[in-house]
Order: C-alpha cells, then structure tokens, then sequence
C-alpha cells in the first residue's frame, strides 16, 4: 500500500484524491490519498513530519517552491522550473509534472502553441512551468503578474519572455490564467476583462473548480475557444503517479485513462 497526499494551504475542494485514486486502480496499483491543508505558518514545523509520514506528495498552492529546501534533489522540469508539485518522500527528491500535463491537456483540445502569441498571467509555480513550455513548444510568450518582481523574475531565467507591467487590451491568440484568481475565496471574478478577453482566439484557465470560471464564462459568452484546467490536473496527477509507482509515462494510456475518467466525473 502506498501512501499519499495532497499538500497545500486550502486543498479542502482538491480531486486530487479521487483522480489518484481512479488512475492507481486502473494500473492496478494499491494506495491512499489524503488531503493536508496546512496555514502557511506552520508549514515549515510540519513538513518534515509529512516526508516521514507520506510515500509521496503533491504540492499545490503555495508550497510548490517553499517545500524544496526541505528536499534532497530536484530532478527534471523541477530543475528547469524551479518549482515541485510532486515529491517522492524515500530519496526526498521533487519532481514537476505540471508542464507535461498543461501540454498534454492543450494537444487534447487541439490548441496549438508554435508561432502563437500568449499571454500568460500569473508568474507563481505553475506560471513558470507553463511559461517554460510555452517557449519550448515555440509560442511568442507575454507574462504579467501583479507583483512585477516575479514575471521580471520568470523572464530572466527564461528569456525570450515579454514582461508586462499592465495587462491593456491588445490582439493575443491565447489567453492563459495562471493566477488561481477564480477559486476559493475569489470565485466569479475574473483576472481580466471582457475587453481583453474580446481580442483573443483561446482562453485557456488552469482552476477546475468551478468547472466554469468567470474568465471562462466572459470568453465563452464572446464564441472564444475554452479550455479549463480539468484534464491538466489528471494528466499531471498520471505523471506524478508514475513517478510514485515506478512506471515509464506513456501519453496514449495517460488519455485513454482520462477519456475513462471523464465518463464517471
């Protein structure tokens, strides 16, 4: 039995566990998954009690770069991002599977990012990992963020990346929402407006929960391609788990698992 858990400040209304859960008993694997909502003041007291007590973790907002000084290593997108949501506690090393499964989410819904021009707001830990293969898949990147600081910071590291210190309305093909603002305590408000939203092709939102966004709901009502963040939770809830269970990711049982999934939630 292998034992793991979502981490984060709020993961009270997280899937995490029954998407977990769905792909383990598919691949015939036996586990637990619990949700551990932690305030941020006591993160650092409690974490290393949740290496010790978790086989592997997936953390979420706002522990995806505040958990890797408690790791050994950092492997893979992890590196490139600076950034983990996944963490497999035996040899402490975090892993990022978020950037594989925003790409795998866009291919599914045959958005195509090569010589496209996006605007990406929010430059958090999903920000970056979505900046970064946003380039790497060819797209001419834009990024805003309301603390400058960290889009200038994603930027630097990166290259290549246009950082804006206001978001006006201008022509964009695809609109990523990156920033969380649409969840929790800010459903129905939308990161930006109708008359940015207006001047786009795709609204692509990272939140699934609502299923239907405010920032969709704006896109939607002006016939703009939609995308929510739905399948990217699965897909990189897959890679994660193959990280967990020893397993060589493959995209074609990754989508066949959530064309499976999609039929019951």
């Amino acid at each position: 039995m292998i034992k793991l858990a979502v981490v984060g400040k709020d993961v009270s209304k997280s899937a995490s566990p029954q998407i977990h859960l769905f792909i383990a008993k598919n691949l015939g694997v036996e586990i637990t998954y619990d949700k551990v909502s932690i305030p941020e003041e006591e993160f650092e007291n409690r974490v290393e009690g949740l290496l010790k007590e978790y086989d592997g973790m997936n953390f979420t907002i706002p522990y995806k770069l505040t958990v890797i000084p408690h790791l050994n290593k950092i492997s893979g997108d992890a590196e490139v991002f600076g950034a983990v949501n996944t963490v497999v506690s035996s040899t402490k090393t975090g892993y990022n599977t978020d950037g594989l499964g925003f790409m795998q989410m866009l291919n599914a819904a045959g958005v195509l990012v090569k010589g496209k021009k996006v605007l990406l707001l929010g430059a958090g830990g999903a920000g970056r990992s979505v900046a970064k293969k946003l380039l790497d898949g060819g797209a001419q990147v834009e990024i805003y963020d309301r603390f400058m600081q960290n889009a200038q910071n994603v930027a630097k590291e990166f290259g290549g990346i246009t950082v804006l210190d206001d978001v006006t309305p201008h022509k964009v093909d695809i609109i990523v929402n990156a920033t969380g603002v649409g969840m929790h305590k800010t459903e129905g408000i939308s990161p930006v407006g109708e008359d940015v939203l207006s001047l786009c092709d795709t609204a692509v939102d990272l939140i699934y929960v609502p299923k239907q966004s405010e920032f969709l709901r704006i896109a939607a009502s002006l016939n703009k391609k939609t995308v929510n963040g739905a399948s990217m939770l699965f897909y990189q809830a897959y890679y994660s788990d193959c990280y967990y269970f020893g397993l060589t990711p493959d995209p074609a049982v990754a989508a066949k698992l959530y064309e499976e999934y999609a039929k019951i939630y």
